[in-house]
């Protein structure tokens, strides 16, 4: 686990806490973050020698104790939420992996940047933008006016499996169940699908809101 201080010019700025070794690692290796203590169980001596340089304190408990504290790792939460932190993290790793520069979110309905979102994130939260607006209809018709297109994601629309991205382009994502406000809709230049077959079954019809964003950026990533 670590501590850190955000040296962004933003408003993100304050103390954070990071869980997670490979988000510690990569908040470690970031100059723009004043790292104040690392807790480490015994063993993971090696890996605090590594950055021991970038960290003013370093802090070493019984491994017993450690998961006491902190929990195990290797424990996992989801749930079908866009404003859980655990899916915008897994949103914030495909954005580093398919070369999407940030994330637009409304402030009323989004988690602030925390230890669980930094833990989801695996390192992506050090170099993907994440930007918390007043009102992200505006902040849609802004982009369109500097001439990006906005594609609109929604389960209700008929697929479109021809799709052939902007070079500026913006994908926009509602919450599961809701989908994208109507409000916020009529702002996208194009409403599609992304083409699946369904499960009538079981009534299987949607996508996790993190999956079916790296669906479509692959599909960016790859035109």
């Amino acid at each position: 686990m670590s501590k850190f201080r955000n040296n962004k010019s933003n408003k993100n700025q304050g103390i954070h806490t990071i869980f997670g070794q490979h988000s510690v690692k990569a908040a470690l290796q970031n100059d723009k973050r004043e790292n104040i203590e690392l807790i480490i169980s015994k063993n993971q001596t090696n890996f605090a020698k590594k950055y021991e340089s970038n960290i003013q304190k370093i802090t070493i408990l019984p491994q017993n104790e450690f998961t006491r504290r902190f929990g195990n790792e290797n424990t996992t939460q989801g749930v079908d939420q866009v404003t859980d932190p655990q899916n915008i993290g897994s949103i914030m790793r495909s954005c580093a992996l398919f070369d999407c520069a940030g994330i637009i979110v409304g402030k009323d309905n989004s988690p602030e940047l925390t230890s669980s979102l930094y833990k989801s994130a695996s390192g992506a939260a050090e170099i993907v933008n994440y930007i918390r607006v007043t009102n992200i209809r505006r902040a849609i018709s802004f982009l369109k006016k500097n001439n990006y297109w906005i594609y609109g994601f929604d389960s209700s629309k008929i697929n479109n499996s021809k799709l052939n991205f902007s070079q500026k382009s913006v994908l926009v994502f509602g919450s599961e169940g809701k989908g994208i406000r109507e409000l916020v809709k009529k702002e996208c230049d194009e409403i599609i699908q992304i083409k699946m077959k369904n499960n009538l079954k079981f009534e299987i019809d949607s996508l996790n809101v993190s999956n079916a964003t790296s669906i479509a950026l692959y599909q960016f990533y790859s035109t």
